[in-house]
């Protein structure tokens, strides 16, 4: 049993992509839609920023690092700002795999940190693990 179906039935827990690829943005979406999330899509940072100053509730953000507007690391830095999003786990998907924007990224917060491309196995497993630890 995958640990989300342990804690709560997938349909009920929601996540948001931030994702400026369409080709990306559509294979994660696809790929968590089939797993029975819940999951709403920005195009860009600051997109993602304006749904995050909402009151929707998200169990998970999935960021890329590099995007137009606000970048990755800017969403993790504001996510400081809001109170309500305080805990909400934050996983980093980028194609920049250096040591250096790992740990920044973990500095500001991130749960983990994956680099494309990625294996779609693996990308779940890691999704798992992070909503285990809710």
């Amino acid at each position: 049993m995958a640990p989300s179906e342990v804690l709560r039935p997938a349909g009920s827990l929601r996540l948001l992509i931030a994702e400026d690829e369409p080709h990306i943005r559509r294979i994660l979406i696809t790929l968590l839609e089939g797993r029975g999330f819940q999951v709403d899509a920005a195009t860009d940072g600051t997109e993602a920023l304006a749904r995050l100053r909402g009151s929707v509730p998200y169990d998970l953000i999935l960021t890329d690092v590099m995007m137009p507007g606000a970048t990755g690391m800017d969403l993790l830095r504001e996510l400081h700002q809001l109170p309500h999003r305080i805990g909400t786990p934050v996983l980093v998907l980028t194609a920049k795999g250096q040591d250096a924007d790992r740990n920044e990224a973990l500095e500001l917060g991130a749960a983990d940190f994956v680099t494309k491309p990625f294996s779609p196995k693996k990308f779940l497993h890691r999704i798992d693990e992070i909503l285990q630890g809710l």
